[in-house]
């Protein structure tokens, strides 16, 4: 549904986008990640038309994008950063105006608007003024502008900044429901829980190129250590214990024993079993043992050097 081809985009000496390329089928959400000013936003609006890149092309459904009314923008359904609506009209006012902007005429615009508002939990306070509403309910609201016109394709830069938990929920299941839809989605934050639980597959971006592209699986691979399982030895079993024994075990890339808590690296937690199995055989039992995997924020960390809300 979406092709982006080596776009490039500077702003004087600063080069916002340099070389990003990235791709999303249909019923696919890919997370664009990065700290701020990595060039999300800037990658975003040329995506959608509102920036020309300096180099590079964006494709549509196959169909390069060409300029402002390029009938294939019809596609394209825009959740800017920035709450865009007018708090002085009702909710639905500004789904009209919306809706109007887009060419739709009355009967079908009228339906279009209370899908949306429906789809985002709005429909009880259609008649209010946006001005009483609070900031996550306009977030809200703003997905469902972009909703109107049944775009293939949802650019979402940042919705949920400044969100609360409820409304962010709210939004994830909004999400998550035009997924099940068949929609594609595009989805830029530096909140890596909101990538982990949406999307299918991330595309890492810092200083404005393309670091990683992969599912969450592909990145865990990129990591010396994906997987770390901590045991909690018996306090009388502890001693006679060398490290390097266990090193040479199937999966186990570290390992680290301080007091009675053994640390072990690990490619794979399936290995798991045959790393307890030869503690208990050669008398080491145990009283606890956790296991965790490592985090969005841990790869970047690794890829980059710097975090991802640096």
């Amino acid at each position: 549904m979406l092709e982006v081809r080596a776009l490039r985009k500077s702003f004087g000496d600063i080069v916002a986008v340099d070389g990003v390329s990235l791709n999303a089928g249909k019923g696919e959400t890919i997370g664009l990640l990065g700290p701020n000013g990595a060039g999300k936003t800037t990658t975003v609006s040329i995506i959608a038309g509102l920036l020309r890149p300096d180099s590079g092309e964006v494709l549509i459904d196959g169909r390069r994008l060409r300029g402002d009314t390029d009938p294939a923008k019809r596609n394209i359904g825009l959740v800017p950063q920035d709450i865009g609506l007018y708090p002085e009209i009702s909710a639905r006012e500004n789904l009209h105006l919306f809706g109007a902007l887009y060419g739709m005429d009355g009967p079908r615009r009228a339906h279009a608007v209370d899908a949306a508002l429906d789809l985002v939990g709005l429909a009880e306070r259609a008649k209010d003024k946006v001005s009483g509403f609070s900031g996550g309910m306009m977030r809200r609201l703003n997905l469902a502008a972009a909703l109107l016109h049944n775009p293939q394709l949802l650019l979402l830069d940042e919705p949920t900044v400044g969100v609360d938990p409820q409304s962010r929920n709210a939004i994830f299941d909004n999400l998550e429901t035009l997924k099940k839809r068949g929609k594609t989605l595009l989805y830029t934050t530096h909140y890596m829980e909101e990538a982990e639980r949406l999307c299918d597959r991330m595309v890492i971006v810092d200083r404005g190129k393309v670091v990683a592209d992969d599912t969450m699986q592909g990145l865990h691979r990129l990591l010396p250590v994906a997987n770390l399982l901590t045991v909690e030895l018996e306090d009388s079993h502890r001693d006679g214990l060398r490290p390097e024994e266990l090193q040479i075990l199937p999966g186990v890339q570290s390992v680290e024993l301080r007091g009675v808590t053994l640390r072990i690296g690990m490619r794979d937690l399936a290995d798991s079993s045959g790393i307890l199995q030869w503690l208990t055989e050669h008398g080491h039992p145990f009283q606890h043992l956790a296991s965790e995997r490592a985090s969005l924020e841990t790869v970047f960390l690794n890829l980059t050097g710097r975090s991802l809300r640096d």
